[in-house]
């Protein structure tokens, strides 16, 4: 799967970059169409700790899968973003297996 990181207003370092990458290609354990998988990290100015927003977006066949999360850390809203995206991608699957 390819995998584009963008980080907008900032520069992510490669270890963030190499952990996103590492969290979505392990989503095709659950779905082996998966095309490619777009990410956009994004600081919020606010006074708040959780300022960080991940958004990812799967492109699937037939369907563009999407989760958004802002937490307190980059590698925090990742993992939630990827947990949503996963029960999307087996809903999808499963779905698409019915048929």
């Amino acid at each position: 799967m390819q995998v584009q990181v963008h980080s907008i207003h900032f520069d992510a370092d490669q270890k963030l970059i190499s952990f996103i990458e590492e969290k979505l290609n392990k989503l095709t354990t659950f779905h082996d169409q998966i095309i490619a998988g777009e990410v956009f990290l994004r600081l919020e100015k606010n006074e708040h700790n959780e300022n960080k927003i991940a958004e990812i977006k799967l492109m699937v066949p037939g369907k563009d899968l999407f989760a958004k999360r802002q937490c307190r850390s980059f590698e925090e809203a990742t993992d939630e973003a990827v947990e949503a995206l996963r029960r999307q991608v087996r809903k999808q699957r499963d779905k698409a297996r019915a048929h």
